[in-house]
């Protein structure tokens, strides 16, 4: 009768709710923060908001990520700085999904979308280049063809960023400290140890510089009056 037990183990599921997803017609929702394929953001105004610092590029432990940039054109300049992204790619072959590109870039350009279905079918597929990671004129990812979309997995694409804005200081938690994107606006802070999202409710303002004011209370310099505080 041993052999009958292993039924037991399908009898006792019959009628149990089915966890079971029709994948890939659907797919289960995914965190805010997830790390999926990258996009490059733009302003409100459709400015690029990359401006070719290389900064990403040099924090990436995989050495994926490969930037080139150039001076803005006088009469059409691209972003708002001197210097915009003239070449920017992402080689999917090596990406690891760590984020750190995002944590390091000053002007949130680089964030990511919640998908991660997609593959590839030669390697030249593999190796995204800019005209395929800036989003579109209304602020959504560009939909390659060897990629499975299924709703708005674009939605939140800077949820990552958000999170880690405060870098670990509380009195950051809930405060607007980056710009409004393409298509979105300005969008809202996350709740953080704070438990609120109302500005106006926070009771004392920011310091001018939470890394100065760390240094000052072990010892070290006075912090710089001229710095101010943000991503």
């Amino acid at each position: 009768m041993g052999w009958l037990s292993g039924f037991g183990v399908t009898l006792r599921q019959i009628g149990r709710p089915k966890v079971t997803e029709h994948f890939p017609k659907e797919k289960r929702p995914k965190p805010v923060r997830f790390h999926g394929r990258h996009v490059l953001n733009r302003y409100e105004d459709g400015m690029e908001k990359c401006i070719g610092c290389e900064l990403c590029a040099g924090v990436c432990p995989a050495k994926c990520i490969y930037v080139r940039g150039a001076d803005n054109p006088i009469d059409a300049p691209v972003s708002p700085g001197e210097r915009y992204g003239f070449v920017y790619e992402i080689n999917y072959l090596r990406c690891i999904h760590c984020d750190l590109c995002v944590e390091a870039c000053p002007t949130e350009a680089i964030t990511e979308t919640k998908l991660f279905e997609f593959s590839f079918a030669n390697r030249e597929d593999a190796i995204y280049t800019k005209a395929e990671l800036l989003v579109d004129d209304d602020g959504r990812a560009r939909r390659q063809p060897w990629e499975l979309w299924l709703g708005n997995e674009d939605d939140d694409t800077s949820a990552w960023m958000r999170a880690t804005a405060p870098s670990g200081q509380a009195i950051y938690e809930g405060r607007v400290g980056w710009s409004g994107e393409l298509g979105f606006g300005v969008r809202a802070p996350e709740v953080g140890q704070s438990a609120t999202e109302d500005e106006s409710a926070f009771t004392e303002d920011a310091p001018a510089e939470p890394v100065g004011t760390v240094d000052t209370e072990a010892g070290g310099a006075e912090p710089a009056s001229d710095h101010t505080g943000g991503h």
